[in-house]
């Protein structure tokens, strides 16, 4: 790895949330449960370890008992010009089902296009492109 990667932990949802990341941005997935890894800190089917590998790499896992789970402010996760524009737009359109339109993905005053969105996990994305 030679850029750093976010790596979430939620709460009990990481299955789900991971998975859909998996469907927007076409990568692959690798869950491993807590049975998997022979931990007995929370339920034997949550995920302890999920790694998302592609155009958009992340992982993540469900938080045992007492841990912390993601919260983010002042925080957005950047896909400008991490690919093209007609994807960009499929991605953020698939993100915003259930979650939050913060500004949409249109042109900007200085000449490129860009738009935030909160999606349904809770992460806040910025997402754009040069024109």
């Amino acid at each position: 790895m030679t850029a750093p990667q976010i790596y979430v932990s939620f709460a009990g949802t990481a299955r789900e949330a991971l998975t859909f990341y998996a469907e927007v941005f076409a990568g692959e997935l690798s869950l491993h449960t807590y049975r998997d890894f022979g931990r007995s800190d929370g339920p034997p089917d949550a995920i302890a370890h999920g790694v998302l590998t592609g155009t958009v790499a992340m992982a993540g896992s469900d938080a045992a008992a007492g841990e912390r789970t993601v919260r983010l402010e002042g925080v957005m996760l950047s896909l400008l010009g991490t690919a093209e524009p007609d994807v960009l737009h499929s991605w953020f359109d698939q993100l915003a089902v259930g979650g939050e339109v913060v500004d949409p993905l249109a042109p900007k005053p200085w000449g490129a296009s860009d738009g935030q969105v909160v999606d349904r996990h809770g992460l806040h994305w910025l997402i754009g492109y040069e024109a």
